[in-house]
């Protein structure tokens, strides 16, 4: 990704691989210049310079390598797709609240529950609803752009950490993990279980009915795995449908909210919004 020096040990240099230095291989494929010697004594301009021109080559499979990681993306057609988010995230709450086990819970139990478990239950509801989205990546600001508008270094750093949209990287995980569920044509009931399964997640929650929750999340399993073994005849699917959960409580909820609320929210906290349509009223609020 750097520009190779002229002369005959710049052409040796760019035989070596770029794994042999531990770098990512995005810095191999551009040649070296005079702007490059005046760009590289500034490591955080390098670094935005990097991001913009970020070689096919550099997969994230190349550890430590920045640039998938910070490639921003938004929605292709936000009024649409933010119309169908805001419907999936209505039926969960729907669902939620048709569970009384939930509301025999004191108000501080729900709420963590929540907070914690709200972007894997939607995300869930976004495969049951066969919700699929488009995505256009957010080209970033050029840094000669900016040396030639006399920007300062601080206000790069500014403009880097306030770029719209959320991680690609994060994006294409989750809708990785849809067509997973597409694949394996999970019926109403199985998502019935998947979302009570997924609700009472008591891991890493300081809870007051911690052995209730954990019952409960337990008679889901149970539900799931005798629905499986009953309409399937093999629990090779219940340990498939196990591992999605996993990956599911994986899911950045940050990403989430960015993508598909962000638009509608403005600066309004999701969370908050969802406390209140769940009739959850902690006094703070």
């Amino acid at each position: 990704m750097l520009f190779p020096a002229t002369g005959n040990s710049a052409s040796m240099a760019t035989k070596i691989p770029a794994e042999k230095f531990g770098k990512c291989q995005c810095e191999t494929h551009r040649s070296k210049s005079i702007l490059y010697q005046i760009l590289h004594q500034e490591h955080a301009s390098e670094t935005k310079w990097n991001q913009q021109h970020c070689s096919p080559h550099c997969s994230t499979r190349s550890k430590g390598c920045p640039c998938l990681d910070r490639r921003r993306a938004v929605l292709r057609t936000p009024e649409a797709t933010c119309r169908r988010a805001s419907e999936v995230l209505l039926k969960t709450s729907s669902f939620i609240r048709n569970l009384p086990s939930f509301y025999h819970m004191p108000w501080e139990d729900q709420f963590v529950l929540i907070q914690q478990n709200w972007a894997p239950l939607f995300v869930l509801g976004m495969a049951q609803e066969g919700v699929d989205f488009d995505l256009r990546e957010i080209p970033a600001t050029s840094l000669l752009k900016k040396i030639l508008l006399n920007q300062s270094s601080t206000a790069m750093n500014e403009l880097g950490s306030s770029s719209a949209g959320a991680s690609l990287t994060e994006i294409q995980k989750m809708k990785n993990l849809l067509w997973k569920f597409w694949d394996l044509d999970i019926s109403a009931k199985e998502y019935a279980y998947l979302k009570g399964i997924i609700l009472f997640n008591s891991e890493c929650c300081v809870l007051k009915c911690l052995s209730y929750v954990q019952s409960l999340q337990q008679e889901a399993q149970k539900a799931l795995m005798e629905f499986i073994s009953m309409f399937h005849g093999s629990l090779s699917r219940f340990a498939l449908i196990l591992q999605l959960i996993t990956s599911l409580r994986d899911i950045d909820a940050n990403a989430v909210e960015e993508l598909f609320f962000r638009p509608i929210l403005g600066e309004a906290t999701l969370n908050v919004l969802l406390i209140e349509t769940l009739y959850i009223k902690p006094d703070w609020l």
